[in-house]
């Protein structure tokens, strides 16, 4: 099945709460339907940052975000499968507790992720991966694989912005930098729609980044033990 993404942006932005943002900004990486004319329609500032990646359009959206100025960066993934109506909250939780990195979890319930339509193979890889990755990188978190987080600038400050993965791996990478640098995180309960039209990444991809999730974490254990390579050199 093939989605209008720059429909389901139109729908995300509509659905944003506007308070307690200063500016919404967009990163095109290289589609190829009228995402970037939606967007100068709806009056985002617009970047292009062209086939680079989950990875590197992440980087590269948080390397603009905070050139233009700011302290706190919600990234939301622009299909609107997640709630947009918990931005707020989150940010008002990042300023409150003075976190670095906060997370919106659809497992504080577990229930929730299947009322709302998540396939069981998704959801019992989300709970087996996540109870390895809390026990390695020691963050109480509910899962390790959302698409609603929030960034402070002076964790983002301690990354190189121009190293890691270019795909989806790098949403994985920078949880363990998080814990790497002993970053202050926490997280809040946020509803993702599986019955809508979404972009989640197919069942072949998502298990080869588990296995690199492994990988990730076993140079992650290398490098709290003085051997540090790849992103923890």
């Amino acid at each position: 099945m093939t989605y209008n993404c720059a429909g389901l942006l139109a729908q995300a932005v509509a659905e944003l709460p506007r308070d307690g943002f200063d500016e919404l900004i967009l990163v095109d990486d290289g589609s190829i339907d009228n995402t970037w004319e939606v967007a100068q329609r709806l009056g985002i500032p617009a970047f292009q940052n062209t086939h680079s990646g989950y990875g590197g359009n992440l980087r590269f959206g948080l390397g603009k975000a905070f050139e233009r100025g700011a302290d706190i960066m919600v990234e939301v993934h622009g299909d609107g499968q997640f709630d947009m109506s918990q931005t707020s909250a989150a940010v008002a939780k990042m300023r409150g507790d003075d976190l670095d990195f906060l997370i919106g979890s659809r497992f504080t319930d577990l229930r929730q992720p299947l009322a709302d339509g998540m396939p069981w193979p998704r959801y019992l890889a989300n709970i087996g991966l996540s109870f390895i990755e809390r026990l390695v990188l020691r963050i109480p978190w509910t899962e390790f694989h959302p698409g609603f987080r929030v960034y402070r600038r002076r964790f983002i400050e301690k990354l190189d912005l121009d190293k890691g993965a270019n795909d989806y791996l790098y949403s994985f990478q920078i949880i363990a930098l998080a814990a790497y640098f002993k970053a202050v995180c926490s997280e809040i309960p946020v509803r993702a729609d599986y019955r809508k039209p979404h972009t989640s990444v197919n069942y072949w991809r998502a298990s080869i980044n588990s296995f690199q999730e492994m990988w990730v974490l076993g140079l992650y254990i290398l490098a709290k033990l003085g051997v540090k390579t790849g992103i923890f050199k």
